[in-house]
């Protein structure tokens, strides 16, 4: 079995810094800032032969109030799933008193803990590693985990009685995407991961009554009823200004390359608040991405009738455009509604990556211009020849025929219209690409042969003579 290394310790003595090391990545974000971590977050490391797990977590002080609690209980499931816990301690900094009580902690656990002084790059490590004598915790590893140094001996020793060598075999405790790759996505304080930690039934991610609650996108595999997922929790996105901060600005970048990433992307709008510009913006990005799409709006719970009536008109009004998707009202608190999520889930996908034959799309096609003709450009009628499969998710359909660049986007809207009720395509856009076949003689120059030549000129004398016998007259 692979094991599972958890990297703890007090906010900024710099886990995510080694957590992308180990894992070679940059999956977690890094900043000079502590509390940038809030969540547990699992990457797949490899030393030769030897795989592992390393869980990246927020920092522990021992004083957390509010938010810092959510997140050092984070912590702390983190360090009871692990087979390795990895101590970080700040070699600049010195012992301190939350140093001294995770070590207690991680003592009265039984863990199989190592210590690890890290940023030794600018101070005598031998003298800071002294310092920690005093916890009881033996020899510490010194690494610089932002330069590399130390970090491979570090985790051969740790890996050395701990990881079986395998080849290639897939671990049940294997952390990478797989399955469904569902994102959750929205603007800040919408219920995001709290729809994430209903899905999963467990508090999976830190879950705050406080905007930007996560920062980082979360990939959470699991496993339903036979049929593997992969969650993706996302940071809120806000209007671009009023995004200020450059930690922000890289978990909007974090979630719109989550969306990119994910298979379907479940869009969460906030009842009590209604429909604003900034979801539509989302929506846009998630539709130029092609990703199939659920509309799921949460807390829908308490509402009285005539709100609910006035958000089901602005719904109406407002996401006209994409009536392709499904819609659901639901409450990620109380879980009302939330399990037929996966129905929806589950068609979309399914019509997102169904094969289409080149056979019946053609005859779609040919029934599509016989109700309904192109218009015409220049006098000449746009002649629509057949149509085949260009790729899936989103469906793309490949038109051929002549004078395509002319065809205007009324006309093929009707023809994605016509495709998705002949072939029943729920919750994925659908892209048509035109292509007009080109013209075998285009730039060549026609030569006669001699028997055409001696004929072209015959003909000429003829028409010389006539016209000079209609002048005589």
């Amino acid at each position: 079995m692979i094991p599972v290394i958890a990297l703890v310790g007090r906010p900024n003595v710099g886990k995510s810094t080694l957590f992308n090391r180990l894992t070679r990545s940059r999956d977690a974000l890094v900043a000079n800032v502590a509390g940038l971590t809030r969540d547990r977050k699992y990457g797949e490391g490899k030393v030769g032969q030897k795989p592992f797990i390393a869980v990246d977590t927020g920092g522990i002080g021992g004083d957390e109030k509010g938010i810092d609690s959510a997140m050092a209980e984070q912590s702390l499931a983190a360090i009871k799933e692990a087979d390795v816990v990895l101590f970080l301690v700040d070699a600049k900094a010195g012992l301190t008193a939350a140093d001294e009580m995770i070590a207690n902690y991680l003592r009265r656990e039984g863990k199989n803990c190592h210590l690890v002084l890290n940023k030794v790059d600018s101070v005598d490590a031998d003298q800071a590693e002294a310092d920690f004598a005093a916890m009881g915790l033996g020899r510490a590893y010194q690494i610089a985990a932002v330069h590399g140094r130390g970090v491979k001996g570090m985790i051969d020793n740790v890996l050395y009685d701990v990881a079986p060598e395998v080849e290639g075999e897939e671990d049940e405790r294997s952390v990478k995407a797989r399955g469904i790759k569902i994102g959750i996505v929205g603007r800040p304080n919408v219920g995001k991961s709290t729809l994430v930690n209903r899905l999963l039934g467990e508090e999976r991610v830190v879950v705050y009554d406080q905007a930007g609650t996560t920062r980082d996108s979360v990939y959470i595999p699991y496993e339903r009823f036979g049929q593997d997922y992969t969650l993706i929790d996302t940071a809120g996105v806000r209007r671009r200004g009023k995004v200020t901060e450059a930690i922000e600005k890289f978990s909007v970048i974090k979630t719109l390359q989550a969306i990119e990433d994910a298979n379907v992307v479940v869009l969460v709008f906030d009842a009590r608040e209604g429909i604003v510009d900034q979801d539509l913006h989302m929506l846009g990005f998630v539709l130029e991405s092609g990703r199939a799409v659920v509309l799921a709006i949460n807390k829908w719970d308490g509402m009285g009738e005539d709100e609910k009536k006035h958000i089901k008109t602005e719904l109406s009004r407002r996401l006209n455009f994409i009536n392709f998707a499904r819609l659901h009202m639901i409450s990620a608190r109380h879980g009302t509604g939330v399990g037929h999520l996966y129905e929806s889930i589950e068609e979309a996908y399914g019509c997102a990556t169904r094969k289409l034959s080149t056979n019946q799309l053609t005859s779609i096609l040919e029934d599509a211009v016989s109700e309904h003709q192109p218009p015409l450009v220049n006098g000449r009628r746009i002649k629509l020849r057949y149509c085949h499969s260009g790729g899936m998710n989103p469906p793309t359909l490949v038109i051929h025929g002549n004078q395509t660049d002319a065809v205007p986007a009324s006309y093929q809207r009707y023809l994605e219209n016509t495709f998705r009720k002949a072939l029943k395509i729920m919750g994925t856009p659908i892209r048509i690409e035109l292509r007009s076949g080109d013209n075998p003689f285009e730039g060549r120059k026609n030569k006669l042969n001699e028997r055409q030549m001696k004929k072209k000129r015959r003909l000429m004398e003829h028409a010389r003579k006539t016209r000079k016998k209609h002048k005589q007259k």
